[in-house]
């Protein structure tokens, strides 16, 4: 059964509408690790648009699941993670104007910069996973660059509108999560995942995790950032919510 990774940015991205201190994200760790997380995600961005750095050093301090970094090969951003000492840092790529990330890291183009972040990571004992289009030579260079684990973009499946889409975009997760498990590696799935639509990625045998965060999010705001966790955590279990 797949684990749930619960992504707090959006929590800091409501405080920051503001520039005040509330929501906390650090808060809204406790609540979703009471609501049954197995892992809480944050990215922590070079320009500090949700998450920042006080964010990132209480939350190292305090969660005690599994903690996923999500950043950017940018030489400070490295740093501050191989400092930091999360659980598991996931490489993505980043973009001034995108709203959230738009597709997968291109291994390939980014391979020696993405092998020396994967190296440093490793060095400080934290595990390293690649975020990755569901595409045979991208997963191939994640692995021969020597990371740990991918998670692949299931962006494409959540925007399918017709059953053609949503069936071919099905097969090609299908097809990326098997190639993923056949190199060894870890497989996370993540991206524009909600309570609607997860069902069909997770009755899949082979995930490891499952990063979700918007729709958590904006379920909280109608039951509680827990309750809204726990509902989830059920459909990637593959039981209805109750």
């Amino acid at each position: 059964m797949a684990g749930l990774g619960v992504n707090i940015d959006h929590v800091a991205t409501i405080r920051q509408a503001r520039r005040t201190v509330e929501p906390d994200p650090v808060w809204a760790a406790v609540e979703a690790e009471l609501g049954g997380a197995d892992c809480i995600t944050f990215h922590l961005r070079k320009d500090r648009r949700h998450i920042n750095d006080r964010d990132a050093r209480l939350l190292r301090q305090t969660v005690r699941c599994k903690l996923n970094m999500e950043m950017s090969l940018d030489e400070e951003i490295v740093s501050i993670a191989a400092e930091l000492q999360p659980g598991q840092a996931t490489l993505v790529p980043e973009g001034r104007q995108e709203i959230t990330t738009e597709g997968g890291l291109d291994c390939q183009s980014h391979a020696e910069r993405l092998r020396e972040a994967t190296r440093r990571m490793q060095d400080a004992g934290v595990l390293v996973s690649a975020f990755v289009d569901a595409e045979l030579e991208q997963i191939e260079a994640a692995r021969a660059a020597g990371c740990d684990a991918i998670e692949i973009h299931t962006g494409r499946y959540a925007n399918a509108r017709t059953a053609v889409e949503i069936d071919d975009t099905l097969a090609e997760l299908k097809e990326g999560l098997t190639a993923g498990l056949d190199a060894g590696l870890i497989v996370h799935g993540g991206h524009g995942l909600t309570y609607l639509n997860v069902a069909p990625v997770a009755a899949m045998t082979g995930w490891s995790e499952f990063n979700i965060g918007h729709s958590i999010v904006s379920r909280a705001v109608f039951v509680g950032l827990r309750q809204a966790v726990a509902e989830m955590k059920r459909l990637v279990a593959g039981r209805a919510a109750e």
